[in-house]
Parts: C-alpha cells; sequence; structure tokens
C-alpha cells in the first residue's frame, strides 16, 4: 500500500485500525469508522445468519439488530485491540451475538427498529440463494463472501478509474484476465476487438493486473491493524473464493 493510499481522507476515516486507535480517545470518530466499514461489508454477515438457519426475514432483522449492538458506544469502547483483523473480530463478534439472541428467544419483530446500516435486502437473498451453501460451514461461506465482497469494491474502484480516463471498452474487454493464464487465442481475440497490436495488449493487460493488485492490497489495508498482515489477509481471501 502506498503512503499516498494512507494519507487520503477514505483511509483515514474507515482504516479498521481507527477504531482500534479512537476506541479510548475519541469513541466518536471511532463509531463513525466502524459504521463504514461496516457498511461495506454487511453481506458475509447476511450470509452468515442465513446459513446458521435463520430465515430471509429472520436474517434481515439480525443484522440489523447486531448493527446496532455493534455500534453501541459501549461496544466500541471495549473492542479488543489484539483482534488484528476486522473480519475475524466481525465473526466472533457475530457468532457471540447469534448465540445469545438465539437462547434467549428475543430476534426483534420486523419494522419497529431504525436501521443503523442501509441494507439492500433483495440483493443480499440473490446472493444467498446463488452461493452452494450444502457443502460450506457457515464460517466458510462467511469468509467466502467476505472475499467476494472485497474483490466486488476493487473491481468496481479499477473501473471507476479506467472509465474516468475514457478506457471503460478496455477495461471491459480485459477484465476477464485479471485472474489466471491468457492463452494466445484470447490475445488475438482482445487484441482485433480493441484494433490493438498483441504487444500493445499485453501492456495494458499488464498493467491492468498490476493497478488491480495495488487496488486489492489498499482495499485488505483497510481491515488489518498491521501492514505485515495484508499479503497472509489476500492469501486467506482468494483460498476462501476457491473454496479451500
Amino acid at each position: 500500500m502506498s503512503d499516498s493510499g494512507q494519507r487520503n481522507g477514505d483511509f483515514t476515516t474507515t482504516n479498521w485500525s481507527v477504531v482500534l486507535e479512537a476506541q479510548r480517545t475519541d469513541v466518536a470518530r471511532a463509531t463513525a469508522a466502524l459504521e463504514r466499514l461496516c457498511a461495506k461489508y454487511w453481506h458475509p454477515i447476511y450470509v452468515f445468519i442465513r446459513r446458521r438457519g435463520a430465515s430471509h426475514h429472520e436474517a434481515e432483522d439480525l443484522t440489523q439488530s447486531f448493527f446496532s449492538r455493534l455500534l453501541d458506544n459501549e461496544i466500541v469502547k471495549e473492542v479488543d485491540a489484539r483482534k488484528g483483523k476486522f473480519r475475524s473480530f466481525i465473526l466472533a463478534t457475530l457468532t457471540h451475538f447469534l448465540s445469545n439472541e438465539w437462547s434467549r428467544r428475543q430476534t426483534l419483530k420486523r419494522g419497529g427498529r431504525l436501521q443503523f446500516i442501509s441494507l439492500d435486502e433483495l440483493a443480499a437473498e440473490q446472493l444467498y440463494r446463488q452461493e452452494i451453501v450444502e457443502c460450506l460451514t457457515p464460517e466458510k461461506l462467511f469468509d467466502r463472501r467476505w472475499a467476494l465482497t472485497v474483490l466486488d469494491h476493487v473491481l468496481a474502484r479499477l473501473r471507476q478509474e479506467y472509465t474516468a480516463t475514457g478506457k471503460a471498452e478496455l477495461f471491459r474487454k480485459l477484465e476477464p484476465g485479471l485472474t489466471g493464464e491468457t492463452n494466445l487465442a484470447r490475445y488475438a481475440e482482445w487484441a482485433a476487438a480493441l484494433n490493438m497490436n498483441e504487444g500493445a495488449l499485453k501492456v495494458a493487460l499488464h498493467r491492468l493486473r498490476r493497478r488491480f493488485g495495488e487496488l486489492l492490497r489498499s482495499e485488505v489495508a483497510h481491515t488489518v491493524t498491521d501492514p505485515e498482515e495484508v499479503a497472509g489477509e489476500i492469501r486467506h481471501l482468494l483460498a476462501a473464493t476457491a473454496g479451500e
């Protein structure tokens, strides 16, 4: 992750380390940073709750109730700084929350509470139904959806960058080549479609992949406290997308 990435306003207001650093001295800042992170990463929370046996509507209620508890000032103050990864913190906190909620059978009724995070509930349920959940534990499904959420954010940022510089068509054509090896036939196909020679196309694809890697590292850095954890977290997330 570059120094410029650490200095920009988005990083300083959404990084998980902000929550940990501000939890004792600036609870409002810690809560605001935590809310922004939750707004980005709520899909894995919903699918985890669904995989644990909740119905569609129960999962909506429990997701919102979880955010309500999580964003409570007292909970923010008690965040354990040793929980280095935001993903690990969320999973542990969510598991504890569900255990308490279901043991007391006090799931909130629909429609009677403030929504802390704006949820696209239809999209969440569609994503859940698209997952092959039979062979995945709730924890593995959580990690898989977390990883796909990270990749979705990275692709959106990359697409926006290329569109802003008038390269939307280049991005659209080369996006399938971001992961995995590309055979010579695909190079020829893309080069013809973009009216480029194959040498220039290979350079363009290399630059796209390099920028994708930079943005991926930046995105993951938002969710860890130690820069040395970034590479390991990326390996974990990529393995999760492959079902490992």
